[in-house]
Parts: structure tokens; C-alpha cells; sequence
């Protein structure tokens, strides 16, 4: 049992709302966004903290996310802390700027409000916009509640940060059901904060003169960040990126365990939430909001003797190929719950993953994809009891009719 050692308040908040308040918390030096709904919140409140003098923050209105994006990249290049956010059309505007943010090694903490991408024209939630950039070289926390976005992003900076990884941090959170929707969410203080997130570490790199400079644009010790890179060494650039997201699993164990001792509030192990899967026979996979209907199911069907569980993808990049290996590994038929899908692929990108995962494993389970809840469509219990059902089914036969399903859909 985690011991709180600090007074929190309890705040009535959106997921929006609680995103914006954990960046007030943390001490973030440049803010460059443009709006987009559902996301429009998170910045629209944190701006009015700046016009009140709340924050000593730069907050920039740029003319379009592209913009957003580039501003906080050029930021966080002169070594100061920077966050921004978007969703959906905004994100997929910045398709080309989030790969140069990560090949720059920049820091930037972004929020996503995931939202269907058009056309047709849909404001709700589904996970395309982010898991088309599942490859752009960010991290990507996927958040179960509004309590949960508010921790991640103070988390997130302290990753995003760390010289080990050195990489840009995205935390998701699904629109409307989180971003808009009022929650409990209990809150530390200012300074707790601060003092948790701390200041940005810069780390020493060679100059050009063979000096030990800070890793930062600085006119006294002037170095060049993404320039040219051609196949000289454009590959070996690639590799150290791999290489911090190598690092970034224990990282982020690190960072949330610290943060646990100090909130009193875990999600797993900071890479994937287990929900009673130790003596599981069939078990669901899903990513975000969808998990808290899904363990009230599992909660049910446990209380009538079936042995189900739950597993939760709380990072997706980097995926934690050991932890739900490990987690999965015994379970006799798997259910993966994909809030979008890749379009003739035969199935959604998290069953991509996760088959590919259980690939090796020796017992060989049963691995189904249950693509769901497409621009914003609900999910409730009676659909997620028939995917249990489907399970209870494969398990005794040992068979699987359909390896692709929609779940809620009219046919």
C-alpha cells in the first residue's frame, strides 16, 4: 500500500481543465498552441492562467498546430520547458514536425484529446489521430480517467526530460468522455509540484571545437540542431532514437513510482494496469477510457465464478513488449479492443501489437480484434459481455471462427 505523505485538495474537473491545471503546476516556460475542439479547453484555460499572472509563461497564438508545434520545438532547443495540444485534424497537421521534435531530441510535452479524423467531419473520439503516429518517435500515455491525465502530465515532463530519453512525451485522453466530462480529481500543491517536476536538465554534448557544451541553442557555445544528415549519419541518428526509447520503460516505472509515493495513486507499473488477470482464462486488452466499463464487466463475471480479466495499455510507445508478455502469457483467449482501425490491414493497430507480442509465447493463446467505437460511438457493458462471451466460446473449443470483429456496428 502506497502512503500518502502530502495533503491534496479535491477539485471538481474536466479532463481538459485538469490537464491545463497540472501544466500551470509545472513550471512550463513557452506554450504555443492553436485551438481545436475538443482540446480547445486545455489551452484556452491555461491562457487565461497568463492573463491573470497565474504563470510566468510565454503563451504564443500561433496560426495553425503546424506553427504550434515548431515554436515549442525551437523553445525546448534553447533548453527551456515547453507543452502544447491538439487533436485529430490539428495533430495530423503536425504529422511532419512531430518527427523532426523527436530527431531534434526535444523535450516537448504535448495533450491529445483524441478525436476522429474526417472525413466524414466527426468531433468525437476514436484513437486514429494518435495511433497514425504511433512511429513519429513520441511516447504515448494513454489515460484512463481525468485523474489520470492530471498526474501523466506532470509525470511526463520528468520523462520527456531525463538525458537517458530525451524524447517528446504525448498523453492521450479520450474526447468528451474525459476531456469535457466533470470529475473528482484530487490535486497537489503548486510547490509540491514544482519541486517534483524540478528544473530541466541539460546534458553535456561535444562541440564542433571538441568542447563539453550544454545540449541547448546558445550563441556562447554555438552548436547546430537538425541539420542536414544524409546517410553518412542520418542511420546512426535513427539508432540513438531507438536506443531512448530502450531507456524510456524503466524511466517511466521510476518516475511513476516516485510519484505514487507521493500522491498515493498508481496505474500499474506505469506501463500497463493488470485487472484480475493472475488466475485469467480469458481476458480483454484496450487502451483509455473504455477500461473502467470494461473492470465493472470483469467485476461481474467474476462474481458469477467466470475466471476473466483485463489488461490495460497504459503506454503504447514505448510498447512494453515484456510486461504484457508476461501478463498475457497464461490467459487461454485474448480479446484486443482497438478504438480505430488500419484500413486493409486485417484488424486495429494495438491487435497488431499485442498478436505480435504473444507471437513467441509458448502457450500460444487465442488472439481476437474487437474494432469499436469509431467517432465517438459508446461502448457499454452489453457489448463488452458479448466480447466475454465470444471468449467463454473460443476457450472451450479451442477455436476462432472470426479473427476480426465490430463491435456495435449495423452491418
Amino acid at each position: 500500500m502506497t502512503v500518502v505523505s502530502v495533503q491534496q485538495n479535491v477539485l471538481a474537473l474536466n479532463g481538459d481543465e485538469a490537464v491545463a491545471l497540472a501544466v500551470k503546476q509545472s513550471d512550463v516556460d513557452v506554450v504555443a498552441a492553436y485551438p481545436i475542439t475538443p482540446q480547445t479547453i486545455i489551452v484556452e484555460r491555461f491562457s487565461e492562467y497568463v492573463a491573470d499572472g497565474e504563470v510566468d509563461t510565454e503563451f504564443v497564438c500561433t496560426e495553425s498546430e503546424h506553427s504550434a508545434l515548431t515554436a515549442c520545438l525551437t523553445a525546448s532547443a534553447t533548453g527551456v520547458r515547453t507543452f502544447t495540444a491538439s487533436a485529430s485534424a490539428g495533430l495530423a497537421l503536425m504529422h511532419e514536425i512531430l518527427y523532426v521534435t523527436s530527431g531534434c531530441r526535444a523535450p516537448v510535452v504535448m495533450a491529445i484529446a483524441n478525436r476522429a479524423l474526417s472525413a466524414p467531419i466527426n468531433i468525437h473520439c476514436d484513437h486514429s489521430d494518435s495511433m497514425v503516429e504511433r512511429d513519429s518517435g513520441w511516447i504515448q500515455v494513454y489515460v484512463e480517467n481525468s485523474q489520470e491525465a492530471y498526474d501523466s502530465i506532470i509525470q511526463a515532463f520528468r520523462i520527456a526530460e531525463n538525458p537517458e530519453v530525451l524524447l517528446p512525451v504525448m498523453v492521450c485522453l479520450d474526447a468528451f468522455f474525459l476531456s469535457h466530462t466533470l470529475e473528482n480529481v484530487r490535486v497537489l500543491s503548486d510547490d509540491i509540484v514544482q519541486g517534483f517536476v524540478g528544473l530541466r536538465k541539460i546534458p553535456l554534448v561535444a562541440s564542433h571545437e571538441g568542447k563539453k557544451v550544454p545540449f541547448r541553442l546558445d550563441p556562447e557555445n554555438p552548436i547546430t540542431i537538425g541539420p542536414l544528415d544524409l546517410y553518412d549519419y542520418y542511420f546512426e541518428h535513427k539508432r540513438q532514437q531507438e536506443e531512448a526509447m530502450n531507456h524510456a520503460p524503466q524511466v517511466i516505472k521510476r518516475v511513476h513510482d516516485e510519484y505514487a509515493q507521493l500522491s498515493g495513486r498508481r496505474y500499474g507499473n506505469g506501463l500497463i494496469e493488470t485487472y484480475e488477470l493472475e488466475d485469467a482464462e480469458i481476458a480483454a486488452v484496450c487502451v483509455g477510457s473504455t477500461a473502467g466499463t470494461a473492470k465493472t464487466v470483469v467485476d461481474e463475471l467474476r462474481a458469477k465464478g467466470v475466471k476473466a480479466g483485463l489488461l490495460r495499455l497504459r503506454t503504447f510507445r514505448p510498447l512494453p513488449t515484456a510486461d504484457v508478455k508476461e501478463a498475457l502469457e497464461s490467459v487461454r483467449a485474448i480479446a484486443v479492443m482497438d478504438r480505430s482501425n488500419s484500413f486493409g490491414g486485417n484488424g486495429g493497430p494495438v491487435f497488431h501489437e499485442i498478436r505480435h507480442i504473444l507471437y513467441d509465447s509458448k502457450t500460444h493463446p487465442h488472439v481476437v480484434n474487437y474494432i469499436y467505437g469509431l467517432g465517438g460511438r459508446d461502448m457499454p457493458q452489453s457489448l463488452i459481455r458479448g466480447i466475454y462471451r465470444d471468449l467463454g466460446e473460443i476457450s472451450e473449443t479451442d477455436r476462432v471462427e472470426s479473427r476480426v470483429h465490430f463491435a456495435g456496428v449495423r452491418e
